[in-house]
C-alpha cells in the first residue's frame, strides 16, 4: 500500500481529495497543497465536484491569513501578470472593487471618472453572483463590446483611453475564473477567504499600484452585519499588505438598491444618464465621489480629500468622464458615440408594468435581496454557470427608503419577458417593499472607512 504524506502519495501523485479532506477536518493547508489545487483548477484536472467540495469546506472552516495569501498569490500566478510601460501610463494604475449588491452601477461611472482625473484603470470585472448583478453582464448589453480582448489590446486601450472594463480572460487568473463560477451556484459566495482571494488575485494580476474596496453591508449584500464586513475588510487589508498593494476599504450601506434600478441594460442606461448629468441619484453619487476620492488620495494624485472631491466633480461637470466612457466603448468594439444614441442600442423588454403601493405613508423597509432575486426570476441572473441571461429585464424607478408615497403610487417599474413572468415578480416586489405611517431613520451611505 502506498504511504500517503500530506496530499501526495509516495510516487508523487497529487491527490486533490486529500486537500479537501484536510480542509474539511479544519487542518491548515500548506502552500504546496494550495498551489497544487490551484494548478488543477487552472488546467482542468480537478473535477467540478471537487471544486465544489473544496469551496464548501473553506466556507465552513475558513482559512488562516497565511492560507488566504497563498491561495491569492497562487491564483494570481495561474496566468499572466500584467506589467505597465510607465512611459505610456504617466499616472498611477488603479482599480476599485465592490463585494456586490443590487443596483451597484458604480464601476461603470468610476472607471471613466478616474481616467479623466489622470489615473489608468485596468478593471477586470465578474459576472453576477447570486442575487447581485455583475458589471460584466451589464456591459454585455452593449452590442459589439469585447469583454475578453487579448491582453495586449486590453493594455493598449488602458494606455490610450485611460480605462478599460473587461472580464477575466484565459490569460488572467484562470484558476479564479473557474472557482468564481462554481461559488455562484453552490451557496459559497459569502466565504471571506474566497472573496479575498478572488478579488485580490485578479487585481494583483492587473499590476495595480492602488486599490479601493467597497464592502457592502445590509439586506442586499453578502455581508449582512458590520462584524462580517469588518472581518472581510481586515482580511483584504492583511493580504493586500503582504502583496505590497496600497489599499483602502469603505464599508457602505446596501439596505436598499444603490441606484434606483436593477437589471443589465437598464443599469447601462442609468450610467449614461449619470455621466450626461441628466440625473444623479444622491446615494449613488456619494459612493462614486467617496470611492473616487479615496483612490485619488491613495495613489498620490491629490494631497487631500477636498482636492480629491473637486477633481471627481470637475471630471463629471466638464463632460470628460463621459468622453472617456464613450472612447472605452468604441475602443473595445462597441458603437461609436454610444451615449448619444444608447437607447437605440440597448435591448428592451416587451412587457413593462408598474407595481403600486397599496397605502399612503413612507417607504420604511426594502428587502433588497428579494429585489435582486426578482431580477433573477425574470431571467436577468443565473441559477447555473452555463445559463444565458435576458439582458433587457429588470426594475427601474425603484422607490427610495424614506420617500413619501400615496396609495396607488408606483414602487417601481418591472421590465419582463412575458405577462406570466410579470405576475409572479410583481407579487414578490409587493411583499419586499413596506410602507409605514411614520418616516424612518436612514443609514449613512458611507458607514465606515478602514485602512
Amino acid at each position: 500500500r502506498s504511504k500517503i504524506s500530506g496530499c501526495r502519495m509516495a510516487n508523487d501523485v497529487f491527490l486533490p481529495q486529500e486537500v479537501i479532506r484536510r480542509k474539511r477536518d479544519c487542518k491548515e493547508l500548506t502552500e504546496e497543497e494550495i498551489s497544487g489545487f490551484v494548478t488543477g483548477l487552472a488546467d482542468g484536472t480537478i473535477s467540478e465536484g471537487q471544486v465544489s467540495a473544496f469551496a464548501m469546506a473553506v466556507f465552513f472552516n475558513g482559512m488562516s491569513s497565511k492560507e488566504c495569501a497563498a491561495l491569492t498569490l497562487a491564483m494570481r500566478d495561474s496566468g499572466e501578470v500584467l506589467s505597465w510601460d510607465r512611459d505610456r501610463t504617466q499616472g498611477p494604475v488603479v482599480d476599485k472593487h465592490s463585494t456586490g449588491g443590487v443596483g451597484d452601477t458604480v464601476s461603470l461611472m468610476l472607471a471613466p471618472v478616474l481616467a479623466a482625473c489622470g489615473a489608468y484603470v485596468p478593471m477586470i470585472s465578474g459576472r453576477g453572483l447570486g442575487h447581485t448583478g455583475g458589471t460584466l453582464d451589464k456591459l454585455t448589453s452593449i452590442p459589439g463590446y469585447d469583454l475578453r480582448p487579448a491582453s495586449d489590446h486590453f493594455q493598449a486601450v488602458v494606455e490610450k483611453v485611460g480605462c478599460a472594463i473587461i472580464g477575466q480572460t484565459s490569460a488572467l487568473a484562470p484558476a479564479d475564473s473557474r472557482l468564481y463560477a462554481v461559488r455562484d451556484v453552490t451557496a459559497t459566495v459569502e466565504s471571506v477567504a474566497l472573496i479575498t482571494a478572488s478579488i485580490l488575485s485578479k487585481k494583483l494580476a492587473a499590476g495595480l499600484d492602488a486599490l479601493v474596496m467597497d464592502i457592502k453591508v445590509g439586506n442586499g449584500a453578502f455581508m449582512s452585519s458590520m462584524d462580517e464586513a469588518r472581518e472581510l475588510a481586515a482580511s483584504i487589508n492583511r493580504v493586500a499588505d503582504e502583496a505590497g498593494l496600497k489599499t483602502q476599504v469603505l464599508i457602505t450601506d446596501m439596505s436598499q438598491p444603490l441606484a434606483p434600478v436593477a437589471g443589465n441594460a437598464l443599469e447601462i442606461a442609468e450610467c449614461v444618464d449619470y455621466l450626461q448629468g441628466n440625473r444623479r441619484d444622491a446615494r449613488l453619487h456619494e459612493i462614486v465621489v467617496g470611492l473616487g476620492s479615496a483612490l485619488l488620495m491613495r495613489s498620490g494624485l491629490v494631497e487631500d480629500e477636498t482636492q480629491a472631491k473637486e477633481r471627481v466633480e470637475a471630471s463629471l461637470a466638464s463632460g470628460e468622464a463621459l468622453v472617456r466612457f464613450d472612447r472605452m466603448v468604441a475602443a473595445l468594439g462597441g458603437p461609436l458615440g454610444f451615449s448619444e444614441n444608447s437607447q437605440t442600442h440597448l435591448p428592451r423588454a416587451p412587457v413593462v408594468r408598474e407595481v403600486l403601493s397599496p397605502m399612503a405613508g413612507f417607504v420604511s423597509s426594502i428587502d433588497t435581496r428579494a429585489l435582486g432575486l426578482a431580477v433573477v426570476q425574470l431571467g436577468g441572473g443565473r441559477t447555473r454557470p452555463e445559463d444565458d441571461i435576458d439582458l433587457s429585464v429588470g426594475l427601474d424607478q425603484i422607490a427610495r427608503l424614506g420617500c413619501k408615497v400615496e396609495a396607488g403610487d408606483p414602487f417601481c417599474r418591472v421590465h419582463a419577458p412575458s405577462e406570466s413572468a410579470m405576475d409572479h415578480v410583481c407579487d414578490m416586489i409587493g411583499q419586499a417593499i413596506i410602507v409605514s405611517e411614520e418616516p424612518v431613520a436612514l443609514s449613512p451611505t458611507v458607514i465606515e472607512q478602514v485602512r
